[in-house]
């Protein structure tokens, strides 16, 4: 039996496939379970008009996220804190703090994705690497220095 999927499907295909399954896997699993739907001919030319919208729509989130990921590159956050005597910390500087003062400069970023390892616990300059869609990365230079 032709179907048309309608979501991934593990060892089958990608959304909007079409693909030959045997008739009772059809009929008992991926019709039930919305997984997949006949692949009639007003189906098929649906199904190649979505995924067309899907290609176009995902160009468009690449084309943002490369234009975000270049404005952001080699960025400089100053990030004022308490420093002790000794020159330690009273507070770290965590990826949710980065991530409030990039939201401070206009950019969407979110916590998950800045690359730090450890928080940072003492004053100076560290390279943060940004992780963003499709496998694209940005470093900040993190500058903590002595509030005054």
């Amino acid at each position: 039996m032709q179907v048309i999927l309608l979501q991934n499907v593990d060892k089958i295909g990608k959304k909007y496939d079409i693909k030959k399954v045997a008739d009772g896997y059809a009929r008992n699993f991926l019709l039930p379970k919305g997984l997949a739907k006949p692949a009639t001919e007003a189906a098929v030319k649906w199904a190649q008009v979505q995924r067309e919208i899907e290609t176009k729509k995902s160009e468009e989130d690449l084309m943002l996220v490369q234009q975000t990921a270049t404005k952001i590159d080699g960025l400089e956050l100053n990030m004022p804190a308490k420093v002790g005597e000794e020159g330690q910390l009273f507070e770290s500087v965590t990826s949710q703090k980065i991530s409030e003062k990039l939201k401070e400069s206009g950019f969407d970023v979110k916590k998950s994705q800045i690359n730090l390892e450890n928080p940072i616990k003492e004053a100076g300059e560290f390279p943060v690497k940004i992780k963003f869609a499709h496998n694209l990365e940005a470093e900040i230079r993190v500058i903590v220095t002595e509030e005054k």
